[in-house]
């Protein structure tokens, strides 16, 4: 009889592959212990928008949900009073 192994032609690949852990990044407003996030810190929030003017998602940036709405939402009004552009050409 033949040899019976599980998950099919498959099962000879998952072996050789090491499986890696995805680095968890730490809240840094969680580290700083802030909690609020001015608006007007144009320096601060820059950090926290992409190249196109897109806000950074919490899982690119490490942020914990509480913090990262503070975040859009400064982000959201620094726009609105023209700190912040909408697009970067």
């Amino acid at each position: 009889m033949g040899k019976v192994t599980r998950g099919g032609s498959r099962s000879g690949d998952a072996k050789n592959k090491k499986f890696r852990r995805r680095k968890v990044k730490k809240c840094q407003l969680c580290v700083k212990k802030m909690d609020f996030v001015d608006y007007k810190e144009v320096n601060f929030l820059k950090e926290y928008i992409s190249d196109k003017g897109k806000i950074l998602p919490k899982r690119i940036n490490g942020n914990c949900a509480k913090h990262q709405r503070f975040i859009k939402d400064a982000i959201k009004r620094a726009r609105q009073m023209a700190l912040v552009p909408f697009t970067r050409d």
